[in-house]
């Protein structure tokens, strides 16, 4: 049990480095697509899609870098993912437009990055 801990630990952190490149494409895609082309308004803004975006997060991101956290005693990754966690949270409650773009585009940037320093055990 001891080695398949940081196997899925590992794992887990792929998928939220992972799930964090997909939901900047998915705010970049958005912004190009709606402002530019006025094409999806109704699919890519729905409210829906952050908010299972930002529970997927939570969930990878506590069970990964929580993990990550308490074995390695090292709380930089922890911190640096919550204030991602933090700022998309935050991105749900300015509503749809640049505001909510830049807040996301940040926190799933620190996310992803709380997830590649737990990997380097940093």
């Amino acid at each position: 049990m001891a080695q398949l801990a940081p196997w899925i630990r590992g794992r887990m952190d792929r998928v939220g480095i992972f799930l964090s490149a997909l939901c900047l494409l998915h705010c970049v895609l958005g912004i190009v697509l709606v402002a530019g082309l006025g094409l999806g308004a109704s699919l890519l803004l729905d409210p829906v899609i952050h908010k299972i975006g930002l529970l997927l997060a939570t969930i990878v991101a506590g069970v990964a870098i929580g993990v990550g956290a308490v074995k390695h005693r090292r709380a930089k990754p922890f911190v640096v993912a919550m204030t991602g966690l933090s700022f998309m949270g935050g991105a749900l409650a300015v509503g749809h437009g640049y505001e909510e773009a830049v807040m996301t585009v940040i926190g799933v940037s620190l996310v992803a990055l709380g997830h590649v320093l737990n990997l380097r055990r940093v």
